[in-house]
This record gives structure tokens, C-alpha cells and sequence, in this order.
């Protein structure tokens, strides 16, 4: 993780982080659910921003069972491990997130054909995680690729959350709302997911690419992963630590504005110990916006509500290490952040919360994380 730790406080955050995240790891909790197993695929289609390590975690337990099925693993860029790439069984597709691209068309009609082609007994490990939804699209002839990007982008800047997003996308794609599995043939279908969605119902992640509702084989469905399982391994590593932990809630599905306020509110009111919230806020962006994505932006926000208090630090992260169009999965900061307060109000109002902080040197950055269970807010107060 590239970040300048200043304290022995904001590694002990970077470290609940790490534990939070290889709790819902793609690679580790694929595997641990296909070794407990005899589900034996023909096929493997992984998509989602966890696409890597779920794939990756798959085809090792099934070696284990000296089965070697073909897998076809759609992802973002930049978000494949080396050992996929260099798999002879994997065929590899990386898109665009949040916006979609034309190599989302691409592997949306990959995904379909493989998916249709399958004979009939055979069998189809479906593995899905969040972003799907951008990373792989087939859209009707009369909806083109730039009004889906321009309709995409009007609601990510409108400050749409995900449900609403998902449901607009659900009426239009070919993939989406179960209609990946509507045409399979073979005889059972097994869907692993990695939910990066309030509730985290199957028809809402990666907006019910995994949805077997018109599926006719035998299937199963099993959610591996969640925002809860996070924060549950980030207060064990609390605890481990020597903290008590006074809250671990997942209520961060507002605007981020509105998000920052009600946690800045409990740390200043709070007593010393660690403070773990969830969720996904939404942000609305003014015309063009600075660098940065909706965790800079809460965790400058955070930082000006705490200014001055030397003894509250705060970790805001995107769990897949991704935040906005950005390299950063967040941001770390303190009482002294938002020295500069003209500074950080016009970073917040512009949307450039990300140039703030990497000046001031609290920008987070993991790189892929091979998970998405959304967003995680950590905070100590010592």
C-alpha cells in the first residue's frame, strides 16, 4: 500500500483495512467455497471488479479435483492477475468502470455466446462481483454504445446510487436482470457472489447478472461476501489491537455530504475507541469536476469537521482499491488535514478532493484488491 504512514495509529488503520478486505478477498473466498464442494463446471465465467481473484481462486480448488475447465474472466483494466493472463485455460477481457466502453460490448457478447453455445448436461460456474455491471454489456440495436456512456454518466454525475443506476440499466441490456441465463441449456448452473450492493440481493448485483429467475437448469445461488464480513474482520483486528469497539454499523447510503456530517457528529461526541461504519454514499459533481471519487471526497469532508483534534484519525476506502476514475482507493486523515481550510472547502465544491489530499499527503492508495463490497469507514479516537 503506497501511503507514507506518519503514526503508529494510521498503520494500525491500514491494517484493520487489510483485514477487512482479505476477509472478502475474491481469491480466498472462491476457493474456500469450491474446495468444501463437487460442483465440477465446464464452464467458468467470471466478471466483476473481483473477476481476477474469484477465477483465480476457483480453478485452483478445482485442480485440487483434477478438474481444469476453460474460464472466460471479464474484468477492469489493469485489474488481472499476472497468473491469468499467463493461464492457458483463461480467456481474459478487460473493460471500463463506472462508464462502460466498447470492450464492455465485447465481453457482454462473449459472455452470451459462451453462455448459449453450452450442450445440454453441462454445467456453468457463474462467479460475480460489483462493477459487473459497466464491465460487461450486449444492448439492444437501437440503443448505441455513446447514449448508454452519455446515460450513464448523467446519472453517476446526478448522484444517482446504485439501486437506481441498476434498475434503469435492468430495462435496457440483454445480460442484465437474469437475462444472461435465460437461454443456457445445460443441466445446473452454480452463481458465487461478492455483493457490493445495499441488502445484497442477487438481483441488484451487477444489476442481476447472476439472477437465475429465468433460468430453466437447476441452479444455486451463495453470496460470499459481504460489507459485513468486512467490518466484522476489521473490528476483530480492532480488538486484537487493544481497542474497544463502540460502533459498527452500515448505514453510509446518503450523500456523501450528508454521510460526513452524521459521522464527524459521533467522533466528536465519541469516547476513545475504534468508530467502523459501511455502505456506499452517493455524490452529486458539478461541470467539470478535479480529481477524485466519492471517498477523497467524504474523507476531506471528515477531515474538516475534525480540524484541530490530534486525537482522531479516520481511513475512508473503496474496499476494491478504486475510488471515482482515480488510482486512490481513499484517503487517511487526521486533525491537522484540513490545515488549509480555504483550500479544502474549494476541493470539496470542485470536486478535487484527490489533489487536496495528495498535497497534504493523506491520499490512500492499494492498488486492485480483487474484491467490492463497497466502502468502509474506520476511525480511532485515542
Amino acid at each position: 500500500m503506497e501511503l507514507v504512514v506518519r503514526s503508529k495509529v494510521r498503520q494500525q488503520l491500514v491494517e484493520m483495512f487489510e483485514c477487512a478486505v482479505d476477509a472478502v478477498a475474491g481469491y480466498n473466498a472462491t476457493k474456500r467455497v469450491v474446495g468444501k464442494q463437487c460442483f465440477r463446471p465446464d464452464l467458468i465465467i467470471a466478471v466483476g471488479k473481483a473477476a481476477s481473484g474469484m477465477c483465480a481462486g476457483a480453478l485452483s480448488a478445482l485442480a485440487d479435483q483434477k478438474c481444469h475447465p476453460q474460464a472466460l474472466l471479464v474484468t477492469k483494466y489493469q485489474h488481472t492477475d499476472q497468473t491469468m493472463l499467463d493461464h492457458p485455460n483463461v480467456t481474459v477481457i478487460e473493460a471500463a468502470h463506472p462508464v462502460p466502453d466498447a470492450q464492455s460490448l465485447v465481453a457482454g457478447a462473449q459472455m452470451r455466446s459462451a453462455v448459449n453455445a453450452m450442450a445440454q448436461g453441462s454445467k456453468l460456474l457463474l462467479l460475480v462481483s460489483g462493477g459487473t455491471s459497466s464491465l460487461a454489456e450486449h444492448l439492444p440495436q437501437d440503443v448505441s454504445l455513446s447514449d448508454w456512456q452519455a446515460l450513464t454518466d448523467q446519472m453517476l454525475s446526478a448522484g444517482f446510487n446504485i439501486g437506481q443506476i441498476n434498475a434503469r440499466r435492468k430495462e435496457t441490456s440483454l445480460l442484465k436482470d437474469g437475462k444472461l441465463l435465460q437461454a443456457f441449456d445445460g443441466s445446473e448452473v452454480q452463481v458465487l457472489a461478492i455483493s457490493d450492493v445495499e441488502g445484497d440481493g442477487i438481483s441488484v448485483i451487477g444489476s442481476g447478472t447472476g439472477d437465475t429467475k429465468h433460468c430453466r437448469a437447476q441452479s444455486r445461488i451463495e453470496l460470499i461476501g459481504t460489507n459485513r464480513v468486512a467490518r466484522l474482520a476489521a473490528q476483530e483486528s480492532a480488538e486484537r489491537a487493544g481497542y474497544p469497539v463502540q460502533c459498527n454499523i452500515e448505514n453510509m447510503y446518503r450523500d456523501v455530504n450528508e454521510v460526513a456530517v452524521d459521522i464527524g457528529t459521533t467522533l466528536l461526541q465519541g469516547s476513545a475507541g475504534v468508530y467502523i461504519f459501511g455502505g456506499e454514499p452517493t455524490v452529486e459533481l458539478p461541470e467539470n469536476p478535479g480529481s477524485g471519487g466519492r471517498n477523497q471526497a467524504l474523507a476531506l469532508s471528515l477531515s474538516e469537521k475534525i480540524a484541530g483534534r490530534s486525537n482522531i484519525h479516520i481511513l475512508v476506502a473503496g474496499t476494491d482499491g478504486s475510488d471515482g476514475p482515480t488510482n486512490a482507493a481513499g484517503g487517511i486523515v487526521d486533525g491537522d488535514t484540513a490545515s488549509d481550510t480555504v483550500g479544502v472547502k474549494d476541493a470539496l465544491a470542485r470536486a478535487d478532493a484527490g489533489s487536496y489530499l495528495r498535497q497534504s499527503n493523506d491520499i490512500f492508495i492499494t492498488g486492485p484488491t480483487n474484491t467490492n463490497v463497497m466502502d468502509v469507514v474506520i476511525a480511532i479516537i485515542e
